[in-house]
């Protein structure tokens, strides 16, 4: 027997429950897994050092007994570059058990890393397994890990003796070839009947069935490689690995291009594009917010005195957030946050960090750092944008237990508030110095520093890119659009001071009428209701003018959290908004999540393209019971104004019918009327089936930033495609127009509620194919109503026509020039 030593200091994990399949599934091997409590990893056994990642994550140790152990601090810790990590051997190095191998610094990781648990994995499973191992728990440096015999088998040597196909290629994964990339690779060279090796541009080989070995190649972003092969099913083999590489594996990065260009930052003038959160026009002098960490102390005072201050300073916040759940901007939001303070599992493991002897502060950032994996491997923004409010909880704990050193000073009165990224106590507290907008490199549009923005009625700009960190304090700017423009120019200066008054006298008078009905002026009613995704927004969406809710994201109770919803809560917080509607209509989205928007509590098996994936509707028919859950806490609400509910990402028929099958059996049980039935249009296939859909749903609304994703072929989550998705392309026109007729064959009502339905130019195009609602955010139903009561309804058809005949985006935004000056 081979006993192995733990290389860390923490807590025993078994591979299954390490959330990266290439380690839970064994791809790499067998071996268990450590959740690390301080920054330093030792020798597990006596040996050679056989290899170093150059990004000082992993390590893999030839053991003098044989075995071959690869050890990989954290997950996704790839792509750190070696920010955190400090190795004191290098490869060929001799090393003794107990010998300290790298330092990492524990904060770094957890700020960054996916995870902190490390794979410790035998990599020549062939030649030994494991016979014991420790039960999960804590440990230390050196205390037994697992134990291996030997098998007697031996690894079969790769020879290539036979003809050989080859082809070569520049790597395109943004971190290289490193352990996931490897341990895919090596799986599917094992799918065929050929001896395939990998080579590097050095002459340097690796079996490709080996994934430590081609690992240990150190293959970097751009370094060109050769796949080779021999055997029956050479070719196939050669192909197969070959595309798998160009793939990118979820980590495609494309080669850079040159680009002499001069940068639009340079000297202070240009502009930067980014993603508007909150639509506006806004005008002052830069501001950068600084973010200050708050230190922390790793040993503890003792179990009794962490624990007691753990208590207290949770106390102390969660007093906080009671009296800012009471508020009117933000209230829902801190609910939310209370609800998460209180999250028992969280406190489970700040518990155990606390019994391990660390302090209470750092047993909270730990805690926080778990929660935050499932979000980190999220590709959809919309959920990597609730780690901003595990850092805002983090950083609020922090501060109540260690104090901060002094408060963050506040912007003058009128900036543009620069950041990072925002949290949404932090806008709270800047929003009182009176700031005229906000811009940030980070975030997302559907944040909640974006909807706490919103409610204050500040212009956000998000994604905007690190040249923002370039502008200075006091530079003029001006937030238009999606575009922070750098105004060097006085006259332009002028000009965009001259422009805003203007718009401020529109949004003025548009907010006079915001209750009055939107009427074209040649007398065709359009109805204009708001998209919400919270409870507290409906209220602010009637104070707005919204005749309904055009469309209510479900998602708000599903996140932030380790279990779904009950039924009894979900129909709690459906009525809470029926309540604030009146009797106004509400347009319920059903749970619109999958594997492209992971939620902790919903295990999934991650997908090579989770946009075409187990997502909205198909994976509620995977799962009938989120489905059912959901339906009957939405029959079980006494609605003031009409109730229905919409399904998300129909691709046809039989879902439409499979669900309804469904609502028609519970509304039977409940005995209660089934509310009408609709579909989200969001693909091409629904739109061109509308006029066979009709005849089972009773209406019809169009998500076009979907739709016009799926249309375009453009993930709109790709900053490197995203700019050519343009809503106003003729493709996407000719998909609602089709949406419009199918419909209206069978007497179907079409509303639109995605993002363009409050873009202006877009208006006039979709009242003229047919739309005859449009749901738009709260904050612009008001100016929304004021621009269709400037239309001409058979003006808008005739541009329309126009426009499904126009060559591209481009020539449809000139036809519409004339119209947009008819709406000013």
């Amino acid at each position: 027997m081979i006993e192995i030593g733990s290389p860390l200091t923490g807590w025993v994990t078994a591979l299954d429950e390490v959330p990266d399949p290439v380690f839970a599934e064994r791809m790499l091997g067998d071996g268990l897994a450590v959740d690390p409590v301080e920054g330093r990893l030792i020798a597990p056994g006596n040996g050679i050092v056989s290899s170093l990642h150059a990004a000082g994550h992993a390590i893999t140790i030839t053991l003098d007994a044989g075995p071959v152990l690869l050890i990989h601090i954290g997950l996704d810790t790839v792509a750190l570059h070696g920010e955190g990590f400090a190795p004191v051997v290098k490869e060929g190095d001799r090393v003794g058990l107990g010998q300290t191998l790298i330092e990492f610094d524990l904060d770094v990781l957890a700020r960054s890393a996916r995870s902190l648990v490390t794979p410790v994995i035998v990599t020549n499973g062939d030649a030994f397994r494991l016979s014991s191992a420790a039960i999960p728990g804590p440990i230390d440096c050196g205390s037994g890990l697992f134990t291996l015999e030997a098998t007697g088998a031996a690894a079969a040597a790769v020879s290539l003796d036979q003809p050989v196909v080859s082809r070569s290629l520049k790597l395109l994964l943004a971190h290289g070839l490193h352990a996931r990339p490897a341990a895919r690779l090596a799986k599917r060279a094992g799918e065929f009947d050929a001896q395939v090796q990998i080579v590097a541009e050095d002459g340097r080989v690796a079996p490709a069935r080996s994934p430590v070995t081609i690992l240990g190649l150190g293959l970097g972003h751009g370094s060109e490689v050769t796949i080779k092969a021999a055997g029956p099913q050479a070719a196939e083999a050669v192909d197969a690995l070959v595309e798998l590489l160009e793939s990118g594996m979820g980590e495609l990065k494309p080669l850079a291009k040159a680009d002499s260009s001069p940068s639009r930052t340079k000297g202070l003038s240009g502009e930067l594009k980014g993603i508007v959160a909150v639509p506006g026009m806004a005008i002052g002098p830069a501001w950068q917010l600084r973010q200050v960490d708050i230190a922390v102390r790793e040993e503890g005072r003792g179990i009794a005195k962490e624990r007691e201050a753990l208590t207290a300073g949770r106390g102390r916040l969660e007093q906080s957030l009671t009296a800012e759940a009471q508020q009117e901007h933000g209230g829902a939001i801190a609910a939310a946050h209370l609800a998460m303070v209180a999250d028992p599992v969280l406190s489970d493991v700040a518990e155990r960090q606390i019994m391990l002897g660390k302090s209470a502060a750092f047993a909270w950032r730990q805690a926080i750092a778990q929660f935050a994996a499932p979000l980190r491997r999220s590709n959809d923004p919309r959920f990597a944008e609730r780690l901003d409010d595990l850092l805002d909880l983090e950083r609020r704990l922090l501060a109540e237990l260690d104090g901060e050193a002094e408060p963050p000073p506040l912007p003058p009165a009128g900036a543009v508030l620069l950041a990072e990224t925002l949290y949404p106590s932090q806008l709270k507290a800047l929003a009182e110095a009176d700031i005229a907008g906000i811009a940030t490199v980070a975030g997302g549009a559907t944040s909640h520093a974006a909807i706490i923005a919103a409610g204050l009625g500040l212009p956000m700009l998000v994604g905007l890119g690190e040249g923002l960190f370039e502008i200075t304090d006091g530079t003029p700017l001006v937030v238009r659009g999606d575009t922070l423009v750098i105004a060097s120019d006085p006259a332009a200066l002028d000009q965009a001071r001259e422009e805003a008054t203007k718009r401020q006298a529109r949004k003025t008078a548009a907010e006079a009428r915001a209750h009055d009905l939107a009427v074209t002026s040649d007398g065709t009613r359009i109805e204009v209701f708001a998209n919400l995704g919270a409870v507290a927004e409906a209220t602010l969406a009637v104070k707005q003018g919204a005749e309904g809710c055009g469309l209510l994201r479900t998602e708000f109770l599903f996140l932030d959290r380790d279990a779904p919803p009950s039924e009894e809560e979900q129909r709690l917080a459906y009525q809470q908004v029926v309540d604030a509607l009146g009797s106004r209509p509400l347009i319920v989205r059903t749970l619109d999540i999958g594997a492209d928007k992971p939620a902790p509590w919903l295990p999934l098996d991650p997908e090579d393209n989770p946009a075409l994936g187990l997502r909205g509707i198909r994976l509620q028919l995977a799962q009938t019971e989120l489905l059912e859950t959901q339906l009957r806490a939405l029959l079980g609400v006494a609605s003031g104004g009409p109730l229905k509910i919409m399904l998300p990402m129909v691709t046809g028929l039989n879902e439409v019918r499979e669900t309804k099958a469904i609502l028609d059996r519970l509304s039977n049980e409940m005995g209660v009327v089934a509310p009408d039935l609709g579909i989200m249009v969001e693909t091409p296939a629904a739109a061109l089936l509308a006029a066979i859909l009709a005849r089972e749903v009773a209406f019809f609304s169009i998500g076009t930033n979907d739709l016009s994703q799926y249309a375009l072929a453009r993930d709109r989550t790709n900053r490197a495609v995203a700019d050519g998705l343009d809503p106003l392309d003729p493709a996407v026109l000719r998909l609602i127009d089709a949406t419009v007729l199918g419909a209206a064959e069978h007497g179907r009502v079409t509303g639109v509620c995605g993002g363009m339905a409050a873009v202006a130019e877009a208006v006039p195009f979709l009242i003229g194919l047919g739309v005859t609602e449009l749901s738009v955010p709260a904050s612009a139903v008001a100016e929304t109503k004021a621009a269709i009561r400037n239309l001409d309804i058979a003006r808008c058809r005739e541009v329309a026509g126009y426009a499904l005949e126009a060559p591209d985006a481009v020539a449809v935004r000139n036809l519409v020039v004339p119209l947009l000056e008819q709406m000013a």
